[in-house]
């Protein structure tokens, strides 16, 4: 070594004291973006297509937005928190000091920014304006009558807030340059797009505000009755539309659809209650649960037609209730004294009430304030958002009632976009954008139907995305053995679904044993009882009566959707027995068709297979049959609205037996509520000898693949992503994937297995038409070129045959590709995976390891409601999760070895 080197060396550190450890800094990891798109496919027949993206144009590009913050408050200095009254607020601004704004419109959100195009005259401006009937917290007398009455009424209550005074603050916050919407019509994306792409979404929000709409999101719905459908219950389903500006390969450009949401049913209070409780008359109204539903409704008071809050319901009666009044005896001196609302109304108002009288008020008041007003006097307000869940019953009402065939649904596009009139916004024209009129032109390609093979050899091409085994025998049946019938209350004839089910079977070439002799009914004591003690007294039947465990189980139930019976019957068989069961709920004559959509689930899930890709036994896609490849798909579902303490439940999927890509295994956890990232793939905890080892999901899978593919371990690894938005790509880039590259790291520091990660969304607003004829897009459709993303690796496809309504494409992005898939083999790739669902004989909408993980969150969803939630189980079992402060996740219960890897989501 050269002198002159050791010269520059600094000096060495001093020693360490000999009990400390040094602190070792983590491997710094560069972030992982998206990848960027490699090229466009070539296979698959051209096909001309139009979609429901609208062109932007744009001619002001040394423009700038301007972006001020906005401070409203009452005279008092107290800050204006009542929703909805910023917009009247902000408008009368507008038109009041038009000249101090320098004669400029400006785009306001509703709450605290507005934006203009070019600056106003200063940066920080103060107007005082004046509000007529300023709805208020405080807007009654108090313990009183509601004072619906006359002008002389009116005088002499002295209403202290008809008209209210609100100081508003504008003061700059930040430049937004618009040569951002120049470039994204070139397709270039900059920094300044996105905040340049929010000040449009205002403008378009303010425009349907203006127009009286309820605005949700980027949806907004119209007071119009012909977009109205009564889905039952009292809830009405509204038809609106959704907009939101996507920047594309193309350009810029407007996605408009066509968008549903729920409000509660407008009109009498009455007939709303009579709707929501399924009762004839106000006589059988339960009123307990009236109070609830009812609470902060807004309503129409009738004479005067003003807005309330609805805060509660009287204690007694409306001819019973009293209150106190203030009035002026024979002397001119002011008296208080007690009245009840009903004759407050019949003999000092004169006015009449027809049915009132027995029914509680309504309290538009403070609780300890009231203010009743008679019931029959209160319309619900138009176009109140219903944010409970629905029923099933309903939910269906809504799909069939909202559903629209292509031409249908091209036709209410265009009539939306002439309605909504944007290119007459002031704030649009002054930012010098417009928006065409017409649908986009688009080429899709449509790829070929992957070949499937079935029993005794035989390929054969699905036509129009279905296929049917009629003459077929299945490609890998199983044999049905040791199997019992178990009918909780259900009407059924069991003599003949047992012998047909045998026949049905034969003819698909599964070997279907006849059952055990006793088929077990359900005693009628237990009928009405809690459901895990009708679970628990049908094994206590099948216990005494059985020669030891059965195999397998077909229940039977009697409710189709929401049978309680459901998640105590799967937690007991899948969790504790480890028995694999089949649930049913027959409704109509059993035919041969459902008995053999029946008899698929069940191959499946007995270790079968009912058919399979021919590229799985030949040579067609080296990269996934000729290097071991395993597929995995994710997905977490979340408890429904109003439903705090439902914990999330993550689910990942894992092809096994490679080289099938059509088998696959589940694992599912809890996690905490409504969280989406997967936290529990890489999980480390102290084991034996306080030596640590990996808990986490992944490795589960990973072991599973390795002992069913002749103990090989993936060097490729294609991992599907359900249910994540754009916002959080980069975490699944920088949380999922690197979890599951430790957990390999974990199991084998040699191992470097190449990962390809695929997000599948399913939540957007993009549909295709042909361009001629009335028909959906053909199965197989794919688009990845002039409305794509103009950097990223996406594409849009259709994989199945949209029967009803109109096909919703899955758009599928690919974030991440290590294993270097050529576009036309990741295309086919991923066509071909939505032909290996089991339980169906059609290619369905996304790929089917997604559709696995979905079914597997949401069947232990079912058994983790009727999970006893006691914290002693949480902290110490498996995969329960506790932070602390957070409220403890429930763990899922351990799914019984003898049944863990089979397919029993299916």
């Amino acid at each position: 070594m050269g002198s002159d080197e050791d010269k520059a060396l600094p000096p060495p550190p001093p020693a360490l004291p000999p009990n400390l450890v040094p602190e070792v800094e983590p491997i710094k990891k560069n972030t992982l973006l998206p990848m960027a798109r490699r090229g466009t496919g070539s296979k698959g027949q051209r096909i001309p297509l139009l979609t429901n993206h609208f062109k932007v144009n744009f001619n002001n590009a040394s423009g700038q937005f301007f972006h001020y913050s906005v401070a409203i408050t009452y005279e008092d200095g107290r800050p204006v928190e009542a929703k909805g009254i910023g917009r009247k607020i902000l408008d009368k601004v507008q038109q009041t000091y038009k000249t101090d704004l320098g004669s400029k419109y400006f785009a306001y959100d509703g709450e605290k920014t507005l934006f203009t195009v070019g600056p106003l005259p200063s940066n920080k401006l103060d107007f005082s304006v004046v509000l007529e009937d300023a709805p208020s917290s405080r807007n009654n007398t108090g313990n009183g009558s509601p004072n619906e009455s006359n002008d002389a009424d009116r005088k002499r209550s002295k209403r202290p807030n008809q008209s209210k005074k609100f100081m508003v603050e504008i003061s700059y916050a930040a430049k937004i340059p618009m040569h951002a919407i120049a470039a994204a019509l070139q397709g270039k994306e900059t920094d300044s797009l996105q905040d340049a792409i929010r000040v449009l979404d205002v403008i378009l929000r303010q425009s349907a505000a203006r127009q009286g709409c309820l605005l949700v999101r980027q949806s907004f719905f119209h007071n119009d009755a012909q977009n109205f459908v009564p889905i039952g219950a009292g809830v009405v389903g509204v038809r609106g539309f959704h907009s939101s500006f996507r920047t594309t390969q193309g350009g810029l450009s407007l996605n408009i659809d066509t968008s549903t949401t729920m409000v509660v049913q407008p009109g009498p209070v009455v007939d709303f209650l009579l709707a929501n409780q399924n009762v004839k008359d106000p006589y059988s109204v339960d009123w307990n649960k009236a109070r609830r539903v009812l609470k902060n409704l807004r309503v129409k008071v009738a004479p005067s037609n003003r807005e309330y809050k609805i805060s509660g319901l009287s204690e007694s009666r409306c001819k019973e209730q009293m209150f106190s009044r203030n009035s002026k005896n024979d002397m001119g001196e002011v008296v208080e004294h007690q009245t009840t609302v009903f004759e407050y109304f019949t003999e000092f108002r004169n006015i009449q009430l027809q049915y009132s009288g027995d029914f509680p008020c309504i309290n538009v008041g403070k609780p300890k304030r009231p203010t009743y007003i008679p019931i029959e006097h209160c319309e619900l307000v138009s176009l109140q958002r219903y944010t409970k869940s629905l029923t099933n019953l309903q939910r269906a009402s809504l799909v069939e009632k909202s559903r629209q065939k292509p031409l249908e649904r091209m036709t209410s596009l265009t009539t939306g976009l002439k309605n909504s009139n944007y290119n007459a916004d002031l704030v649009l024209q002054e930012s010098g954008v417009s928006i065409g009129s017409s649908f986009t032109h688009v080429e899709g390609r449509i790829l070929q139907a992957p070949k499937l093979r079935v029993g005794n050899g035989e390929d054969f091409q699905p036509r129009n995305g279905r296929w049917n085994f009629n003459n077929k025998k299945l490609v890998e049946p199983t044999t049905v053995t040791r199997w019992a019938v178990v009918n909780f209350s259900a009407r059924c004839d069991t003599n003949r679904l047992i012998p047909d089910l045998i026949r049905c079977g034969n003819m698909k070439g599964i070997n279907v044993e006849p059952p055990y002799e006793v088929v077990f009914q359900e005693n009628a004591q237990f009928r009405s009882a809690p459901p895990h003690i009708r679970v628990e007294k049908m094994f206590e039947q099948i216990q005494s009566k059985l020669p030891g465990k059965p195999k397998f189980l077909l229940c039977i139930l009697a409710e189709r959707k929401n049978s309680n019976v459901y998640g105590p019957w799967k937690k007991k068989n899948l969790a504790e027995l480890g028995i694999v069961t089949q649930c049913i709920a027959p409704t109509a004559r059993i035919n041969d068709q459902y008995l053999t959509n029946v008899l698929l689930k069940i191959n499946a899930k007995l270790g079968g297979l009912n058919s399979l890709l021919t590229m799985e036994r030949s040579q067609a896609m080296p990269s996934v049959t000729q290097v071991p490849t395993i597929i995995v798909g994710m997905d977490v579902s979340h408890g429904s609205p109003g439903q705090s303490d439902v914990p999330s439940v993550a689910a990942v999927v894992s092809s096994r037996q490679w080289p099938l890509i059509s088998k696959y295994r589940a694992c599912v956890r809890t996690q905490s509520r409504k969280v989406e990232m997967i936290d529990n793939l890489f999980k480390l905890v102290p084991g034996k000898e306080e030596k640590m080892v990996d808990e986490g999901i992944f490795r589960e899978l990973l072991v599973d693949f390795y002992s069913s593919s002749q103990k090989r371990k993936p060097d490729h690894i294609i991992i599907f992503r359900d249910g994540v938005s754009e916002s959080q790509f980069n975490q699944v880039l920088n949380i999922e994937l690197d979890q599951m590259m430790q957990a390999c790291k974990f199991l084998d520091e040699k191992w470097n297995p190449k990962f390809t990660v695929i997000i599948a969304q399913k939540n957007h607003h993009t549909k295709f038409f042909q361009d001629k004829g009335p028909d959906n897009v053909p199965p197989g459709t794919i688009i990845d070129s002039k409305i794509c993303h103009p950097r990223n690796n996406d594409f849009y496809l259709c994989a199945h045959a949209g029967m009803i309504g109109t096909t919703r494409p899955t758009h599928y992005h690919v974030l991440y590709d290590e294993i270097n898939f050529t576009t036309d083999d990741l295309q086919e790739l991923v066509h071909s995976l939505s032909y290996v669902y089991q339980r169906s004989t059609t290619a369905i909408s996304v790929v089917a390891p997604i559709c696995y993980a979905h079914l597997a969150a949401a069947q232990m969803g079912t058994v983790m409601k009727f999970e006893d939630m006691s914290l002693s189980e949480t902290s110490s079992s498996h995969g329960g999760i506790t932070t602390p402060g957070a409220v403890p996740v429930p763990p899922m219960p351990k799914l019984n070895p003898e049944v863990a890897s089979s397919m029993f989501f299916c």
